[in-house]
């Protein structure tokens, strides 16, 4: 594909969503040759061996947004309402808000990921000290769990 071609396909708008450590979604709308719209969806994860992600993409044409919209909100209703009405659907949310709210105080002191990691293993060595107990497993954090990748903005950014 030359690179014309591929300047017919990218993206004119991106959005993205974290979800934990391992797992982005990515919102992405794309020009067709024909100057229509189209949206991809893309999961991405992050593979356990660290050695690149894994992706599985969807293509949502606009006479399908409508539809496709009223059935993915139907089905979380359901979920949330019939299926799973006592589970606490914001703490995800709140946990996220703690996380960048750590991240961009970091930032501001100059405490880099790795920083931040050792001392939370710190913290929380120095909690198993003070409270032993024998039947808990310990953990090592590593620093490649203790951070999302930061350079990815949009789906495009990801090398596959």
């Amino acid at each position: 594909m030359d690179n014309d071609d591929k300047k017919k396909f990218e993206s004119v708008y991106s959005s993205k969503v974290r979800a934990g450590r391992r797992r982005t979604y990515f919102f992405d709308v794309k020009k067709t040759k024909g100057e229509d719209f189209y949206i991809t969806l893309t999961e991405s994860t992050k593979r356990f061996d660290g050695d690149g992600y894994d992706r599985h993409k969807i293509f949502l044409y606009k006479e399908d947004f409508n539809r496709f919209v009223t059935g993915l909100q139907d089905t979380v209703d359901h979920v949330k309402t019939e299926l799973m009405p006592d589970y606490d659907y914001e703490q995800f949310e709140r946990r996220q808000a703690e996380w960048e709210k750590q991240k961009a105080e970091d930032e501001a002191n100059g405490i880099t990921p790795e920083q931040r990691a050792a001392m939370r293993a710190e913290e929380k060595a120095a909690e198993e000290a003070a409270n032993p107990t024998p039947e808990a497993p310990k953990a090592e954090a590593t620093t490649e769990e203790a951070k999302p990748d930061e350079s990815v903005e949009s789906e495009d950014d990801m090398a596959w």
